[in-house]
């Protein structure tokens, strides 16, 4: 189904040009655009894959394997289910789940029905997930069961016509019965928390494995994900991404890697502990793995450090993707020396930025560099990347990936020349059609030439290395997930005690930022536990100020704007500590 006939063509192959001095920058054997790459959509790279490495692992989960044979079966059985419920071309599915075993065949059989994907953050708030829903159109949800709870709540409200109930352990044969055991008590199913009428993963397998699945004809045009994003207002919006866009960046991702990975079909294994709802995990750990016949070893839950850690001493590895938080939690933790990084070819970094003294600790524990690069929800994500043979962290986010188109600009849409700082703007094959049923949104970060306005201040260095300097937009990072100011504001406001609030990221050791809240109280009876309590009801966690601060008034503009940047700046020459 095609909804944005017209806002992305085919973007030709780049010849070097001196404004595009990247290019003699590159690594050995990398081209520099990558369109005679591209065919076909998702769906007829995983039936490749699938063909080719039949008795590859595709996934491993709680030490059990799934092979790409039997995964094809699964996401085979999957799409037929869905064929037999009326679902087809267009229908958009939602996945609620961490990292389990279901996860990746559910992807590849939503798509194979010619359906699109709604990745959902399974920590989401009723709100949050209501709106996502609403905006997206989903009828049918897969859902872990605990968090089977939140889609009750937010069904109260919005149409599901079909909910799908997962657990840990399905697919993991008589593994997964322990898994199930134990992560129930670990983490108990809420017992007033089950939908009436929802369905079994189980019976889902079971029930298509005996229909017969019609084939359907996808297009690269089609929408593969809508990969929701915040915008400046705080509204959360869903990016539209093409199979041709997420094929563009696998290629693209492929191009970058492989002189260093080597030919594809080797065993490899990519530890996989960042969400795959998250566009970064879903693209270098599912996709680009899947293309390559290589493994996705998942991690469910990286907060269990010492788990993580132990999994790491059993298992060898030749990749690992994280963020600056998580690096520096592996980093700190006990048994770590343990593990043998021997087989460990790249690790990659994304999602937030890496702090140099992180960077430092791991390339002294694994005596391998922390390889970083920059993207976007919008860009599927990738749109620069270090060079895979870097000996050590530079501290920029890379070199712009073939058949990328870069250009720092100022806010008259001008470009700049190299070293002075702009906002990063961006046009590729990668760059989403738009945002789902917004087209003023999209008219808003599309400039006249066709390039993306990313919202980041950035420069380019003279070899054509990207630097980000900081957010043109002010959306606070917080371990790799962003959080936009507005809506922690809105949900503060609404509490009957408060007159104003602002909200701004202030630096953080263990997330890179942490979200602060300045309150001029209504009441002066509010205390700062009295709103963290009321925030957790609307906010997912990440979400929620880690400080709340009361003050007699905000800076303003003559025009009565609340200045973020100066409470920050504040607070920052002050360095007064907020709790």
């Amino acid at each position: 189904m095609n909804l944005f006939p017209n806002t992305m063509v085919a973007y030709p192959a780049m010849p070097a040009h001196p404004s595009r001095p990247w290019f003699a920058s590159y690594g050995p054997g990398v081209p520099h655009s990558i369109e005679d790459r591209i065919s076909g959509t998702i769906n007829d790279l995983f039936e490749r894959s699938v063909r080719t490495y039949a008795n590859n692992r595709l996934i491993e989960s709680f030490g059990v394997g799934l092979t790409y044979a039997k995964a094809g079966e699964i996401a085979t059985s999957i799409a037929a289910w869905l064929q037999g419920q009326g679902l087809g071309a267009g229908d958009r599915v939602a996945i609620m789940m961490p990292n389990v075993a279901a996860y990746i065949p559910i992807v590849f059989g939503v798509l194979k029905a010619g359906c699109s994907v709604v990745n959902v953050n399974p920590l989401y708030t009723t709100s949050e997930l209501s709106h996502q829903l609403k905006d997206s159109g989903a009828k049918t949800i897969f859902v872990l069961a605990q968090f089977e709870h939140t889609v009750k709540a937010a069904k109260v409200n919005v149409p599901l016509d079909r909910v799908v109930r997962v657990h840990l352990g399905d697919l993991l044969g008589l593994k997964g019965v322990l898994v199930n055991y134990i992560g129930g008590k670990k983490t108990p199913v809420k017992s007033d928390g089950r939908i009436e009428g929802a369905v079994e993963f189980a019976n889902v397998v079971g029930t298509g494995s005996r229909q017969t699945f019609k084939p359907v004809q996808v297009k690269p045009e089609d929408i593969a994900f809508l990969q929701y994003t915040g915008g400046t207002t705080g509204v959360s919006k869903g990016a539209a991404l093409r199979h041709s866009n997420l094929l563009a960046n696998i290629a693209q991702c492929s191009a970058w890697f492989e002189p260093k990975m080597g030919t594809p079909g080797q065993p490899d294994v990519m530890i996989t502990a960042l969400p795959l709802y998250h566009i970064f995990a879903l693209t270098a750990c599912c996709l680009y793995i899947t293309s390559r016949g290589s493994c996705s070893l998942l991690i469910t839950n990286p907060r269990d450090i010492p788990g993580f850690v132990k999994t790491l001493q059993t298992r060898r590895f030749s990749m690992i993707s994280g963020v600056n938080t998580l690096y520096n939690a592996l980093c700190d933790a006990p048994g770590i020396e343990k593990v043998n990084w021997a087989q460990m070819q790249v690790s990659l970094a994304g999602g937030m930025a890496t702090q140099q003294a992180v960077a430092e600790k791991w390339k002294k524990l694994t005596g391998k560099p922390i390889i970083e690069g920059y993207g976007l929800s919008e860009t599927s994500p990738g749109v620069c990347f270090n060079r895979a043979d870097n000996a050590e962290f530079t501290g920029t986010v890379g070199l712009p990936w073939p058949s990328t188109d870069v250009s720092i600009r100022d806010s008259a849409n001008v470009e700049q020349t190299p070293g002075t700082i702009g906002e990063l703007c961006v046009k590729g094959p990668q760059v989403m059609a738009g945002y789902w049923n917004r087209p003023d949104e999209t008219a808003k970060v599309m400039t006249p030439d066709g390039y993306f306005k990313t919202g980041d201040l950035a420069l380019m260095l003279p070899n054509g290395e990207i630097k980000i300097v900081d957010r043109l937009k002010e959306m606070v990072i917080v371990s790799g997930f962003n959080v936009y100011p507005n809506e922690v504001e809105d949900a503060l406001v609404r509490h009957p005690k408060v007159r104003e609030a602002a909200v701004i990221g202030l630096p953080d050791p263990h997330s890179g930022e942490c979200v602060c809240a300045f309150v001029v109280r209504r009441d002066d009876s509010l205390t700062a536990d009295e709103l963290r309590a009321f925030c957790k009801e609307t906010l997912t966690n990440y979400k929620v100020p880690k400080s709340f601060t009361f003050r007699a008034e905000l800076p303003k503009s003559n025009v009565g704007k609340v200045l973020r940047r100066v409470l920050k700046d504040e607070v920052l020459a002050s360095g007064a500590k907020l709790g």
